[in-house]
């Protein structure tokens, strides 16, 4: 059957996925291009009053400007950000529901504006008199809202851009006599009690959703973590899954909980003002800047963005440098050790650049960090020498290249291929398919046998020894013959037998044989033992085994000292003595 078909769809899913990866990464650019601070902190105009708002805004009344769509855009989001950043600043809040926002006054801050009509708002809701919300013109044209016939607050024309503080104000108003009309209902009793079943609606709602919620994902697990205990092998992977997935159980159960509660907390005015001063509270925590580098402050968003940025960039460069390692360094036919050691190096490569290149879209000044960079030096220096010590011979390994992937080396007691050079640690798989992770410095500190180091062709010792009756020319000849009978055994150069000597009890000699696969000299080895061991034994050579000769001599004199010959003599008369009596 012909493999075309299949490596057209390879070719296919490959473009795919590199189409895919492209607009990924378009769309991170602008991303970061769309919420950088620096985009946020464009030099904005400064805006003096409302008419030049209203002009530059689309629906200002004068338009007779002749400008450029870019330049329209540009003009309608500045000032856009200008009257949100600089205008509206405090909100007016009740039930703790926001209304709308007011600014600045020569006599009141924003904030003390907002928290005064606040408390008149929540005073008239609790009260039981009657709500009349108007608006009316004062005596020096100023818009005025009255609640109950007392003033209420001054709409001024800050407050009112881009509408006319009349127009702001009667939508105002609108909006509080509805908001007050609400809030009175909502005190009621049969409100309260209508409440109470929607909460216990939602308990059971949550209940209910958290149940299949449970059930749902535990299915799933069943199905993911199998195939992939069955994958990795290993307990500890199978653990972590099992721990990411109890992690997530977790987290749905704790939104469920989270957003039910929030629902249950909007039901009631009063928790629902709780329920507003909590979030506001942790929303304004949250949004806070907590990290100031040059003249820029970064709130925690901030950062989780930059941190995402990051690692997409890291999970970007990462499958880039695998789809050019396999579709374009695969091509050039250049060794897997080579290829490896290019792929890492244009990865690492990639990282530091686009992280560069983010930090200065994000609009962070990389003077700024000389300090962070001079304590992180002093961090390394003291507390993670091992660290740098591993990652600089890393880079040692990369580029000088002593070893490579794909090498079979000895490190120590370890025998294996080297499956991996990472920046800290480098994986060899032994023969037994198991994963050895060492150290970088470990292989510029010891001695490193590497068989594939240039040149995989290497010679193997295999010793012999035979009787001292046996015939030599017919051992030379049985055991070349094993040699080229083998496969794997390279014929140039040519086996060779060597004698060594005379050992004590056998001819010693040694099979010199070339092979070019030194992961498989130990097979090698076994199979030339076994027809070693089959042809002698079809020639009828001995294999002799280490003997000892004992020769004992007798007839020589045994002389004894005097004391003991006399103890001797005495316990003979004692033996005769009493044996005379038994008898």
């Amino acid at each position: 059957m012909s493999n075309y078909p299949n490596r057209n769809l390879t070719k296919l899913t490959t473009v795919d996925q590199l189409l895919r990866w492209i607009i990924y990464g378009v769309l991170a650019m602008v991303l970061v291009l769309w919420t950088s601070p620096k985009a946020m902190t464009l030099n904005l105009p400064t805006i003096e009053d409302t008419s030049l708002v209203s002009s530059s805004l689309p629906f200002g009344s004068s338009g007779s400007y002749q400008i450029s769509d870019q330049q329209y855009t540009a003009s309608v989001f500045s000032n856009w950000i200008e009257l949100y950043l600089k205008r509206a600043k405090a909100p007016v809040t009740l039930d703790g529901q926001e209304l709308f926002f007011v600014t600045d006054t020569p006599e009141y801050p924003a904030e003390v504006r907002a928290q005064l009509i606040s408390e008149k708002l929540e005073a008239a809701v609790n009260s039981e008199n009657p709500i009349q919300v108007k608006v009316e013109q004062s005596n020096n044209y100023l818009t005025v809202i009255l609640l109950n016939n007392e003033q209420l607050l001054t709409v001024t024309a800050s407050d009112a851009a881009p509408k006319t503080p009349q127009e702001r104000g009667q939508e105002w108003a609108d909006k509080i006599q509805q908001s007050l009309t609400i809030g009175k209902q909502q005190r009621r009793f049969d409100f309260i009690i209508r409440g109470l079943v929607y909460a216990a609606g939602i308990v059971f709602a949550a209940i209910t959703l958290q149940s299949f919620a449970d059930r749902l994902l535990r299915q799933f697990w069943q199905r993911i973590l199998p195939p992939l205990a069955a994958e990795t092998q290993q307990i500890k992977a199978f653990n972590s899954w099992d721990l990411f997935r109890n992690l997530t159980i977790g987290a749905v159960r704790f939104l469920i909980w989270f957003f039910a509660a929030l629902g249950i907390s909007n039901l009631f005015p009063l928790t629902r003002q709780w329920s507003y001063l909590i979030v506001n509270a942790l929303i304004t925590t949250f949004t806070s800047p907590i990290l100031t580098l040059g003249q820029k402050a970064y709130s925690i968003p901030d950062l989780l963005i930059l941190g995402f940025l990051l690692l997409g960039l890291v999970i970007i460069s990462g499958k880039a440098t695998e789809l050019f390692k396999s579709r374009i360094l695969h091509i050039t036919g250049i060794n897997r050790g080579t290829q490896e050691a290019i792929a890492a190096i244009v990865r690492y490569s990639a990282i530091a650049i686009g992280t560069v290149v983010i930090l200065q879209i994000w609009g962070l000044d990389l003077s700024s960090l000389t300090i962070l960079v001079s304590a992180l030096g002093i961090g390394v220096g003291l507390g993670f020498q091992d660290i740098a010590k591993n990652f600089a011979s890393g880079l040692i390994l990369l580029f000088e290249r002593p070893i490579q992937v794909g090498d079979f080396i000895e490190v120590g007691s370890y025998t294996g291929i080297v499956e991996y050079i990472g920046a800290r640690s480098t994986t060899i798989r032994t023969l037994d398919r198991i994963s050895i992770i060492l150290p970088n410095a470990r292989f510029l500190e010891s001695e490193v046998i590497n068989w594939s180091h240039s040149n995989p062709v290497s010679r193997l010792h295999i010793p012999i020894g035979v009787a001292y009756d046996s015939n030599i020319q017919l051992v030379e000849s049985t055991l070349l013959e094993a040699a080229k009978g083998h496969p794997l055994v390279l014929l140039v150069p040519p086996p060779k037998v060597m004698f060594i000597g005379f050992g004590e009890s056998s001819l010693n000699f040694e099979l010199l044989v070339w092979i070019d696969k030194p992961s498989e000299l130990f097979a090698i080895k076994s199979d030339l033992n076994f027809r070693i061991e089959k042809l002698l034994r079809q020639h009828q050579i001995n294999i002799p085994f280490p003997q000892r000769d004992l020769h004992v001599r007798s007839g020589m004199p045994l002389q004894l000292s005097s004391e003991l010959e006399q103890t001797l003599v005495q316990l003979l008369q004692k033996f005769l003595s009493k044996d005379s009596k038994d008898n």
